[in-house]
This record gives structure tokens, C-alpha cells and sequence, in this order.
């Protein structure tokens, strides 16, 4: 193992115990702007993108998709420690890079250069990056490469795409949107719907109203969320969830509140669609972050310059 990996500890930031802390690793290229390298890595290869990094090592990259959810994070801890400051259940931010650690003195470069308080920089050789997420307690993992979110969600980690965008950085609080079904939820009823349609789906939901939807694939994240988030009264709560879904409020929205309130999850605010583009609603909440599993709603929500996450 210590051939594959290299971590380096970064010493300016207090170091969480990642029992208790929510735990997110971001890869390089879903935290900062790294498209003009990967293209060199891609045709020129390895050793000319680390020739490239290594001269350019003081100069700082430019934030990515990620960036402004990382810096909210931040924000909340800085909040939980002001309330109290023996708080252990705190976010804890480690970078999962497939970089050498010759080419990754840019990264902690531009980190350190933002102020980013990132506890690890896991440099890693091994193809399959994802086999130390479950080693370093990694509860969200975010990376701009499909193949390595299809690996982490088979891990049983929550994980989800990154597609570079230019984001506008929202103000604090940190805002995360869920969508339902298959990223909240289990994917029970999108099936359902795909074999017998609208009206099997609905039918279905009016047989199964008093029982819990499955769990998906972001539940175990969204959980920790909560608990962080009842630390905080309502007013003032520098994390605020919400629930963007495709389902009707009418015939399907009645099964989802009740999920919630299973789970004991508190989502400051839920939209049932029914099916109406997301993007417009997005606009409006300008999430740190929003995760879906539909394509054309990652579409819709980039088009409104809202940072999002495919959950494959």
C-alpha cells in the first residue's frame, strides 16, 4: 500500500478524527480547473503534464466545479466551532489525486494559496484510486471521472460526477439540493415507471404510501448532513437541504414526506415538480451543490450556472 499511495499531511490545518468528522474527498480536477492539463496528459502524456505542473508549481490553478462547496463547508465548521469548540462531528476534507507527488506540489500550492482547508492530499498511483476511500472513513466522494464514481458508489460510498463549469460562487449558508428518486431514494419507482408507466408508477405509490422508500445512494451522506444540521435552531443554521424531485406533490409527493420523517432526515425545503424543468427553481436556491441522477437536469441546472453532480 505505501508504494500506491502518499499522503501528505497538511500541517496548517487541525486534523479531524475521521471516526466522528464527515469525510469528503475531491479529486484535483473536480475541486480546481485542471482541463488545459488533463488535455496535455491526454495527448501529450504523463511525463510532459508533470514537466508542466512542476514549472508552474507557484502559479495558482483556478477554482473548478467544487471549489465554492468546499469553501461553504469551511464556513460550517468554522460556525459548529464557534458554538462549540470541542465539536468533533465536524466536515474534514481530503484531496484524492491520481497525481504524482512531483506534480502535486501545485495542488497543495493552490489549496494553501486559497486558503482551503484540506487535512490530506492522498497522491495516488494505482488506477483504482477508490480502494482507500473506505480506509480514510470517506462518507462523499466527488471526482470529474465517471469510471472512478461508478468504482466508489460499488464500494458503498456515496459518490457523484463533477462536470467542469463556471460557477458563481453563492454566499453562505452551505446549500445542498437532492433530487428524489434514485439519488435520495432508491430507484424502486423509476423502474416501475420505465415497465409500466405513469400510471403503474402511481398506482404503485397508492400501495406502498405507508411504507418507507429504500434507501439511495446519497442517503448515508445526506443523514450526516442532518445531524450536523440539528445542531443548529432553524434561523440559524449555516446548512439548509432541499429536495428538488420530478414527483408530483398531489399523488407521489405524500410517500417521500413520510420517508423523510422515517429517517428522521429535516429538509428546510421540498418542490415536487411533476416533471417541470428543475433549472428555473435552482436559480432561485443557488446551491453549493445539487445532485441528480438525470442527465437532462444536470443539463438544466448548468445552464443557470448552478455547480452540479451526475449520481450515475
Amino acid at each position: 500500500m505505501a508504494e500506491l499511495e502518499s499522503t501528505v499531511i497538511n500541517t496548517n490545518v487541525k486534523q479531524k478524527d475521521p471516526s466522528t468528522a464527515l469525510v469528503i474527498a475531491v479529486t484535483t480536477r473536480a475541486i480546481f480547473n485542471l482541463e488545459e492539463e488533463h488535455k496535455l496528459y491526454l495527448e501529450k502524456g504523463k511525463d510532459e503534464y508533470t514537466r508542466h505542473q512542476q514549472a508552474n508549481e507557484d502559479k495558482p490553478l483556478p477554482p473548478g466545479t467544487a471549489f465554492a462547496f468546499i469553501q461553504a463547508v469551511q464556513y460550517v465548521n468554522k460556525k459548529i466551532l464557534e458554538s462549540n469548540p470541542a465539536e468533533r462531528d465536524l466536515f474534514d476534507i481530503l484531496v484524492l489525486s491520481n497525481n504524482s507527488p512531483e506534480s502535486g506540489a501545485r495542488i497543495i500550492n493552490s489549496a494553501k494559496h486559497y486558503g482551503l482547508e484540506i487535512s490530506k492530499f492522498c497522491f495516488v498511483s494505482d488506477e483504482d484510486s477508490t480502494q482507500y476511500l473506505k480506509s480514510h472513513g470517506v462518507k462523499l466522494f466527488l471526482s470529474a471521472d465517471r469510471t472512478d464514481v461508478c468504482n466508489a458508489l460499488r464500494r458503498g460510498v456515496s459518490a457523484a460526477l463533477i462536470f467542469q463549469q463556471e460557477v458563481q460562487a453563492p454566499s453562505t449558508p452551505l446549500r445542498v439540493v437532492f433530487d428524489g428518486d434514485a439519488v435520495l431514494f432508491s430507484d424502486e419507482t423509476d423502474r416501475i415507471f420505465q415497465e409500466q408507466g405513469l400510471e403503474g408508477a402511481l398506482q404503485y405509490e397508492r400501495a406502498m404510501e405507508a411504507i418507507p422508500i429504500g434507501e439511495g445512494p446519497l442517503k448515508a451522506f445526506a443523514m450526516h448532513l442532518g445531524k450536523m444540521r440539528k445542531k443548529f435552531g432553524q434561523e440559524k443554521s449555516p446548512i439548509r437541504t432541499y429536495l428538488v424531485t420530478a414527483r408530483s406533490g398531489r399523488d407521489m409527493g405524500i410517500r417521500a414526506i413520510k420517508t423523510l420523517r422515517e429517517w428522521g432526515l429535516p429538509i428546510d425545503e421540498a418542490f415536487f415538480m411533476d416533471g417541470a424543468p428543475k433549472g428555473p427553481i435552482l436559480a432561485q436556491i443557488q446551491p453549493h451543490i445539487f445532485f441528480d441522477d438525470g442527465l437532462h437536469n444536470i443539463q438544466g441546472a448548468q445552464n443557470v450556472g448552478v455547480p452540479s453532480a451526475w449520481v450515475p
